[in-house]
């Protein structure tokens, strides 16, 4: 059941929140257990309009990644101001117009007030706010400087909200030109393809077996438009969804890994993350073996998780952090394993790895750039095969009706 609520804080601030309780006892045993004196406890109504109202609300508001590095942001240059955490944080709720981060706000005040630390009230929405943001939080209040540990975070957010913002924008080409390729095709194929299959017809010409497979497509798509356009769409999302699937993930990547330059892309990402996300987590304190168990949450791909895998069960055998990238340079290029040994040897771990990130970083930025260049040139073969291909098999029945006439 929900319960609306007002409470006084150790500090006499009046707090205001919606929470789930079994009963309204209970949820004042509970306030009273976190030093909070409660006021009023009021049932909130579930009837239907409320219900639909909380679904549409965690439907539709959802914290963006631009959201959380403004979040960051601001709350380290408070806190750095000399304001205090729970003040800072209030400040952020009247300021905000997102309703989910509202709620989140206002829950982590209830939270501090109540005595909690800052990074276990983080740790209560795992889907906003990830390990590797808990983690960097937890340290910098272990250390004593919470708002340089915000400050790293919402650096590490903006680099790693760049890179997936410019592998978007160089596949948004391709793909308006394949979507556009596929909604032509079909309407020459339903309008166009019977007029000329009704020539061929009248004049009685013998038929190769691609023109009447054209034919055919043309027929169908003439007489099903709409079923067609249902079905194509119908397609890609069953391999959208069926790419997503949990028991196809080791498949996917493997593939993805062996098209020419996305494979190479695809190694140089995950490198410049695993780097920035290991000396981020190493330069906030965190332990090796925590942050290599982080890391792997931050890399997309199967099989440079299982290589954090084998570098974590190297670490807990003694044996050094470089030896897995040395094992594994088909996937993580040998400059990874030099940087990562030289760091172990002087110490500067952290150095060596942010080095690391920043220039994968850049290769990633200026291969995305280029991308466009890359990818054109193979498009118009595509599409020229397609064309060609369409032309040949509708002029071929002509030369043969003029053979034969003459």
């Amino acid at each position: 059941m929900l319960f609306s609520y007002r409470a006084k804080s150790k500090t006499g601030e009046i707090v205001e929140n919606v929470l789930d309780a079994s009963d309204r006892f209970a949820l004042s045993r509970d306030l009273r257990s976190r030093g909070f004196t409660p006021l009023s406890v009021t049932e909130k109504n579930q009837g239907l309009s409320a219900k639909f109202s909380v679904f549409s609300s965690s439907l539709f508001s959802r914290i963006k990644l631009s959201e959380q590095i403004l979040f960051t942001k601001n709350l380290s240059g408070m806190l750095k101001a000399g304001l205090p955490l729970s003040r800072a944080l209030l400040v952020l709720k009247k300021q905000t117009k997102n309703p989910k981060l509202n709620t989140i706000l206002t829950s982590f005040t209830t939270d501090i007030n109540g005595g909690e630390t800052f990074s276990a009230a983080l740790a209560k929405f795992p889907e906003v706010f990830s390990k590797l943001f808990v983690s960097m939080i937890r340290a910098g209040e272990e250390s004593g400087n919470l708002a340089n540990a915000l400050t790293d975070i919402g650096i590490n957010l903006e680099k790693s909200n760049a890179l997936t913002k410019r592998i978007k924008g160089a596949l948004i080409y391709p793909g308006i030109i394949m979507s556009a390729m596929i909604v032509i095709g079909v309407l020459l194929f339903a309008f166009v393809v019977p007029t000329l299959a009704n020539t061929f017809k009248s004049l009685g010409a013998t038929l190769p077996w691609s023109t009447e497979l054209i034919i055919f497509l043309g027929n169908f798509f003439s007489h099903n438009l709409i079923l067609s356009f249902v079905i194509i769409f119908g397609a890609a999302l069953c391999i959208y969804l069926l790419a997503r699937a949990k028991f196809m993930g080791k498949y996917v990547d493997f593939f993805i890994l062996k098209i020419p330059v996305v494979g190479t892309l695809t190694k140089e990402l995950n490198t410049a993350r695993t780097a920035r996300t290991m000396s981020s987590l190493l330069f906030s304190g965190v332990s090796i073996i925590r942050a290599v168990e982080i890391t792997e949450d931050v890399v997309q791909n199967i099989y440079f998780k299982k290589v954090l895998e084998q570098a974590k069960a190297a670490i807990e055998k003694g044996s050094p952090f470089s030896q897995a990238f040395e094992e594994n340079t088909n996937l993580y290029p040998i400059m990874m394993s030099e940087m990562v040994q030289v760091g172990e040897e002087t110490g500067k771990l952290s150095d060596m790895l942010l080095q690391i990130a920043l220039f994968y970083e850049e290769e990633v930025e200026n291969k995305t750039k280029n991308m466009s260049t890359i990818i054109e040139p193979v498009l118009m073969l595509f599409i020229g095969a397609g064309v060609g291909f369409f032309a040949i098999s509708m002029i071929s029945p002509l030369y043969t009706i003029l053979g034969s006439i003459n």
